[in-house]
Order: C-alpha cells, then structure tokens, then sequence
C-alpha cells in the first residue's frame, strides 16, 4: 500500500492551466509559455518613505536561474527551480516542494523609478528594491509670514 497525499485543489489548478492555454496540452509542452508556470513563490511588498521593497521567497534556485525584468511600468520575475532526486523506500514516495517554471508579475505605480531597480538574492530569497522618484518622496513645506 502506498501513501498518496490528498490535496483536492490539484485537479482545479489543472483544470485552470488547460483552460488558460488549451494548445499546450495538446503538444504536451507547457513549460515554454509562462502564462502555465508550474508554481508561483510567495512574495512580501513593503513601502518606506523612499521605496518599494519585494520580498521572493525562492529556495534552490541559483541568482543565475532568475530573471528579473522591468517593461511598460510592469515588473517581472520568472525562473526555473530544477526537480530534485525522489526518494523513493518500499512504495513511499512522497514530494511535496513544487519545482519547474515559476512567473510574477507585479504592476508599479508612476511613482516608481524604474532606472534604479536592484535586486538581490541571499539564502533562497529575493529580495527587490525598487526606489521612489525624487518627486515623489514627501517633503515639508514651511509656512512663511
């Protein structure tokens, strides 16, 4: 007897990739399109006074491996976490961390400054800084009399 793990959502998450893209079913290769990415990392967004900062949670994945892009206000990240060895004893196989295709997409708001993104990756997470425009930092006005 072998163990299964039940998670009932898989077959809506398949159900939902086939939907979005019906032709790459039919040739069997959804890892060429983004819009079917196999999984997605968890991501933190936090605002101070002078940036935009996102956090990615994506352990095993080399800094080589991840493609961070900016176009049209919208930022990008994608990459590939490649499958480890299975352990597999006396019919037991269990695998439980996703790997394959992984794709975000984040929309910016105008008061982003595009041309001085930076990102950074340390110990399995991302970490993006994404800083204000000048223009758009508070400043305080004084009151003359």
């Amino acid at each position: 007897m072998s163990l299964v793990r039940y998670n009932p959502w898989n077959l809506f998450d398949q159900l939902n990739r086939e939907l979005n893209n019906p032709l790459s079913t039919l040739n069997g290769d959804d890892d060429g399109n983004v819009a079917t990415a196999r999984w997605a990392p968890s991501v933190d967004i936090t605002e101070n006074d002078n940036a935009f900062v996102l956090h990615a949670d994506i352990p095993g994945v080399k800094p080589e491996d991840i493609e961070v892009s900016m176009d049209n206000a919208v930022l990008t990240i994608k990459g590939e976490r490649s499958a480890e060895e299975k352990t597999e004893k006396e019919n037991f196989r269990r695998v439980e961390r996703q790997y394959g295709m992984f794709y975000r997409r984040f929309t910016l708001p105008d008061t982003a400054d595009a041309e001085k993104i930076e990102a950074h990756s340390e110990h399995g997470v991302l970490k993006v800084t994404i800083p204000k425009k000048e223009v758009a930092l508070a400043r305080r006005i004084s009151v003359k009399h």
